[in-house]
Order: C-alpha cells, then structure tokens, then sequence
C-alpha cells in the first residue's frame, strides 16, 4: 500500500546546471560532493560543524521547494539582506505522489524578521492571537510548534535549539512526535544532541567527504556532550588551565 510520506523524498544536484564548483556554495565540500540524499518519512537531521554547509542546503531545499528566503508559510515572501546562495536553482527534488497540506520554513536568524511581518499584515490567528514580539524567542518558537503547525505537512527547521533551553528542548521533542503522528514530516538542521536523539531519525552529516548517514552516538555532538558532562572538572582544568 502507498503511504504520502516522505512527502519530500530525495534531493540531488542536477545535472548539466552549469555548475561552477569554485564559487560559493558549491565550493563547500558537502554541497560538491552531495549525491541523491534520502529523506526519513519522519525526521531527518542535517547535523555538521559549522560551515558544513547544513542550513545552506535547508535554504537550498526550502527556497526550491517555493518558501521566501526569510522563512515562513509559502506565502511569506520578502527578503532583507541579499545573502540567499544559488543552490537552489540547481537541485533536482524527488516528490511523493501526494502534497502536504501544511508547511513550514523556519530559520532562526531571520524569526525575528517573520514575527515582524505578521505584525505588520495583522495575521496572528496562526501564532495563538498574540504577536510573537510580545514573547521570549523560545515562547515564540513553542507557539509556532503548538499553534501553526496543524499536521500532515513538510517543515523545514534551521536550528530550532537556538531559542530553547533544555527543558523546552524536550517540549519541542513531543509536539514534534505528536506532529510526526499526524502525517507530519521534518528535516531538521541542528546542533543539539537533545533534539538528535529523536527515535529512528534519519542523520545525515556532512563534512569534508560529503553527506552520510550516522548513528546518533557516532555523532559529536553526542559524544563531545557526553564526555563533559561525565568528566567536566577534568575538561575545564584542560580547557581553561593557564600556560
């Protein structure tokens, strides 16, 4: 029997685009080197150091996929700052055979610019009857989890840790499953090894050999995490030791 999801199942690099790999963002070893990279039909996790091209490639797949460089709803479309790389242009999307009815893209950079825009346009009905301007960042972001996201949709996520503290970090956990119950799929670039350890997730890193899939406690961020947690008097002797 056919399921809808993964609503988004592949992405690849087209061929013959006219591709020049010594330019920005396709000099970028994972972006060079990315070959078809599946997608979970729950959620998948975009994890790397910083500068492995992981929101980049988000932003590639979500503007592609029709959303506005700042983030939002496919009807959010605006940009402040011309810092929107090509990828886009030159990836290749494998679809289901049936659309979600509900999408996403959030950049956490740019919530702030989303937030403003629905105060400016009076739409507020999606964000629980309040501007998000008059919540912390994290109430903010738990709003657009609990109140806008209605169910079986794509959403897209740059690092969503960002305005989260542990606690809410686990709360973002749970109104992500409750979503993924409801038909809901994610792809997801973050640095949190909370968020990470979502069960059966799909994480895919990317470094300097291209994007593969690992384990979650064949990640860093587990294992950096783990080890200082278990060992951080000797780790902070290490670190901040005076030579």
């Amino acid at each position: 029997m056919l399921t809808p999801k993964p609503y988004l199942r592949e992405v690849s690099l087209r061929d013959g685009s006219g591709i020049d790999f010594d330019e920005y963002p396709f000099n970028i070893p994972s972006v060079r080197l990315m070959n078809t990279v599946q997608f979970h039909p729950d959620v998948t996790f975009l994890a790397g150091e910083n500068g492995s091209g992981k929101s980049t490639v988000l932003e590639g797949i979500a503007l592609a996929l029709g959303y506005g460089p700042e983030g939002g709803t496919v009807n959010v479309q605006f940009q402040t700052a011309e810092s929107v790389s090509s990828l886009h242009r030159a990836l290749r999307l494998g679809r289901s055979f049936k659309k979600p009815k509900d999408g996403y893209f959030l950049r956490a950079e740019s919530f702030f610019n989303v937030a403003t825009y629905m105060d400016e346009v009076g739409y507020l009905g999606g964000y629980g009857d309040r501007s998000l301007h008059a919540r912390s960042h994290g109430e903010a972001f738990m709003a657009l989890l609990t109140h806008k996201l209605r169910g079986k949709g794509l959403y897209l996520l740059d690092e969503p840790e960002a305005a989260l503290s542990p606690n809410r970090q686990l709360a973002a956990l749970a109104a992500i499953h409750r979503l993924v119950q409801d038909d809901s799929q994610f792809i997801i670039a973050t640095h949190s090894p909370i968020l990470l350890a979502y069960p059966n997730a799909r994480i895919l890193r990317l470094d300097d050999s291209g994007i593969s899939e690992v384990q979650y406690e064949s990640t860093e961020h587990y294992a950096v995490t783990r080890d200082f947690l278990n060992n951080y008097p000797r780790r902070l002797e290490q670190l901040l030791l005076d030579e």
